[in-house]
């Protein structure tokens, strides 16, 4: 393994691959190295339709080996830290990469830890997440043996997640099939959010109130999860009331549908990468350049940054190109004048065969691809999330060509 790189990666998750095939494909020549330290590259926007049964688990996952660009270095090592005043990456054996330009592109990290109970009670007891390769076909199996009368809970925490809409996703298939199975009346199902709205784009807010409406819904903003005693299947959430005094309040439950707090991974939040004095330690870049703020040479887009926007996958591919166009300007001595507008898109799965495509920009005003209303719920739309979106990602926005 060489010690030296013209680019290094950190990262070969959907941003990190798409990211070097793009830049291959503009200059064969270049020098990269990508720092990934899992054998395994998921496909992790179909784990919603895992949980709710209509995907196949297997089919998510692939070797990193399969999906690594032919041309460049493969670092299988976790990185650990940042020098940036000397262009190193510290990684895992006491070893550095020197760059001469740095991306840095990790993705997110889900803090597990920050739920008191937690990591104890995760695939039993009826709590589940869609947020885990390893956890996602527990949620099915929970699904299925809700009886009547049960009580199913879905959170979301405070802080941003990646695909923002994904807690609503399996909450939406989680009452479309006790409809279905004629469990629904019965029932109750329950939205905790750390948020203050079911969305922020007003235009697709409006029709997920309606679908919420229709299912019986009961949403509860400004609570955050803090506890999870699984054994007695009882949730704990903290919210304030109008004198900004805490509260706690204790929630039975048959099924806890977990979306955990997310973050910078540690190694971001804890280098001079970071958005300074920010406690979710997100790498600080411009919102339009994706250029580091402070260090030139340095690079990231994806769930890691300091962007103000949606963090999806749809945002990732619209982010590389710019990404990438700027660094290609960087190298030949020039500066920055690809802009990212915040595009963000979310697939907003609101029952069986019934999907709505928000898409929108950093003033969260609809920006939409199709010549119809988009905020209408659409079967054509379902085959665009579960049959086109998965191809298109592993052979086409993987190899640098959408």
């Amino acid at each position: 393994m060489k010690s030296h790189y013209q680019i290094v990666i950190v990262g070969g998750g959907n941003a990190g691959i798409s990211i070097a095939a793009q830049l291959l494909r503009k200059r064969k020549q270049l020098d990269i190295a990508i720092i990934e330290p899992s054998s395994k590259h998921y496909y992790q926007p179909a784990w919603t339709l895992v949980g709710g049964g209509v995907f196949d688990i297997n089919k998510t996952v692939r070797e990193e080996a399969a999906v690594m660009p032919s041309g460049v270095a493969w670092i299988k090592a976790k990185a650990q830290g940042f020098d940036p005043g000397n262009n190193l990456v510290h990684i895992e054996g006491s070893r550095s990469i020197k760059y001469d330009y740095l991306v840095v592109v990790p993705g997110i990290q889900l803090d597990w830890h920050k739920i008191k109970g937690l990591k104890e009670s995760l695939g039993k007891h009826g709590v589940c997440s869609n947020y885990s390769f390893d956890t996602a076909p527990y949620t099915w199996k929970v699904l299925k043996s809700l009886k009547p009368f049960s009580k199913a809970i879905f959170t979301s925490p405070s802080t941003p997640v990646k695909c923002g809409g994904a807690p609503q996703k399996i909450m939406y298939l989680a009452a479309d099939y006790l409809r279905k199975h004629g469990l629904l009346k019965s029932a109750e199902v329950h939205f905790y959010s750390g948020g203050s709205m079911i969305f922020g784009v007003k235009k697709y807010a409006e029709v997920l109130n309606k679908v919420i409406d229709r299912y019986g819904i009961k949403p509860h903003f400004g609570y955050n999860l803090v506890e999870v005693k699984g054994s007695q299947q009882v949730a704990v959430f903290e919210y304030k009331d109008n004198n900004g005094l805490l509260h706690q309040v204790e929630q039975p439950f048959d099924m806890l549908h977990i979306t955990p707090p997310q973050s910078a991974p540690d190694f971001i939040k804890n280098s001079p990468l970071a958005v300074p004095g920010n406690e979710l330690g997100w790498l600080d870049v411009n919102k339009e350049t994706l250029q580091h703020r402070v260090f030139k040479n340095i690079f990231g887009c994806g769930d890691v940054t300091s962007t103000p926007n949606a963090k999806t996958g749809a945002a990732v591919r619209k982010q590389v190109p710019v990404l990438v166009g700027n660094l290609l300007q960087a190298i030949d001595g020039g500066t920055a004048t690809e802009k990212y507008n915040g595009y963000g898109s979310c697939p907003l799965v609101t029952g069986y065969r019934k999907l709505v495509l928000a898409e929108f920009d950093y003033n969260n005003k609809p920006v939409e691809t199709f010549p119809f209303n988009q905020a209408k719920e659409r079967y054509s739309m379902w085959l665009l999330k579960t049959k086109v979106l998965p191809w298109l990602y592993w052979n086409k926005i993987l190899k640098g060509t959408a």
